[in-house]
């Protein structure tokens, strides 16, 4: 018996296990996949919580009940990899042998990378919404609030979602517009990046429309340190910014067991071959999502277009051939835009998001770079795609690789 170990039960992970599970013939191997949990989140509707759109139990289903008969699902942590030996050793000392490992341990945030972010106003008039507790106290805390001023502070790069700070940003400004106080609360961003996105066209249009909703931007903002008693964030070179409420993007890092293991670099990103998603330097190994250093968004769409080429890559290499595909980077990403309106961007390593239609050439139905009531369904009807399409491992009809077809060269 031959043995594929998958290591995460997230996103990547189960797409992966649904995917294995129907090609290779599990009388001659075995498929186990190992998380900490038993629960399974739908990530991307965290941002909806704050603003009463979603409640967590909308969010969160048995981690089990999205792997294929004959998988086996271990509840553990891990402690470290012997890449040497070609094993697994979890929390409780147990090892497990494999003959294929994938790596789908993602990445999370870690506020106590920040001198004074995790202290006692965490949790009070600081917030995140990147994990189930956060958004649900940012829930309760913003039901109450009278108004000031709320920032929203990305400490570094790379994060989950790239996007989801600015969505905040939009959905906050229609949020307290519907609530008739947008004029006492001032909206602010505090990146690390020069602009409101990473590439020229999309910068201009995102940043044009924080603008045009009166949300000031502060750019090249690197988070020294947060001063609680001043309320006020700090930068490397003494700039500050001030705040009321603090929505916090904390420095996001892989798992620690990838720095045990010393396959990772700073961030715990175990480094990976950009195209073929092979471990760089092990053997036998290879990542999906957000548990690589791979620059490309660490987001659900990256992991559904890497998924059929480490399909065929893993399907090449346990049969002694080298790896075919190649990821180009592609991702695909709704943008909430606040007031029943989303926005589209497609791009992928060497392309930047551009306007258009998606997938369709002049017919869409989406709008790239353009904001669209359409745009805003297709964001909320993914949730179900998500649950009973994308985690079984279904191909979805668009193309792993970014086409050009309808798009506009700004």
């Amino acid at each position: 018996m031959r043995h594929m170990l998958i290591l995460g039960g997230g996103t990547g992970g189960t797409m992966m296990a649904n995917k294995l599970a129907h090609a290779l013939d599990l009388n001659t191997w075995r498929l186990t996949v190992v998380d900490a949990t038993g629960e399974h989140y739908y990530q991307p509707g965290f941002l909806l919580v704050p603003f009463g759109a979603y409640r967590m139990r909308d969010l969160v289903r048995p981690r089990q009940q999205y792997l294929p008969q004959g998988v086996r699902l271990i509840r553990s942590s891990i402690e470290h990899l012997n890449a040497d030996i070609k094993t697994v050793v979890l929390a409780s000392g147990e090892q497990l042998r494999y003959d294929c490992l994938l790596i789908a341990t993602g990445a999370g945030i870690h506020p106590e990378q920040t001198e004074g972010l995790l202290d006692d106003e965490w949790g009070q008039n600081k917030f995140d919404f990147y994990t189930p507790t956060g958004a649900e106290r940012l829930a309760q805390f913003l039901k109450g609030w009278q108004g000031g001023r709320l920032v929203v502070s990305i400490t570094e790069m790379p994060i989950k979602c790239p996007v989801a700070p600015l969505e905040f940003l939009f959905l906050a400004d229609a949020y307290f517009t519907e609530r008739g106080m947008r004029g006492k609360v001032d909206l602010h961003l505090a990146t690390p990046l020069s602009g409101a996105f990473t590439r020229p066209t999309s910068n201009r249009i995102l940043g044009d429309m924080l603008r045009d909703k009166g949300i000031s931007v502060t750019p090249d903002f690197g988070l020294a340190r947060v001063d609680s008693r001043e309320k006020k964030l700090v930068a490397w070179d003494d700039t500050e910014v001030p705040y009321d409420l603090l929505v916090s993007v904390p420095t996001n890092m892989g798992d620690p067991w990838i720095a045990r293991s010393g396959i990772g670099n700073e961030l715990n990103f175990v480094l990976t071959n950009k195209e073929t998603l092979l471990a760089e330097g092990l053997e036998d190994v290879f990542v999906i999502g957000d548990a690589s250093n791979l620059p490309a968004s660490k987001a659900g769409s990256v992991v559904h277009f890497q998924s059929e080429i480490l399909l065929a890559n893993i399907l090449e290499h346990i049969e002694g051939r080298p790896p075919r595909a190649r990821f180009d980077g592609h991702a695909n990403c709704f943008i909430e835009s606040g007031f029943g309106k989303g926005m589209l961007i497609d791009f992928n390593y060497e392309t930047e998001p551009l306007p258009g239609t998606f997938p369709l050439p002049g017919l869409g139905p989406f709008a790239l770079l353009r904001e669209s009531p359409l745009n805003h369904y297709g964001k909320l009807m993914f949730r179900w795609v998500y649950w009973n399409l994308l985690l079984r491992g279904v191909e979805l009809p668009i193309a792993n690789e970014m086409l050009m077809a309808g798009k506009v060269a700004a």
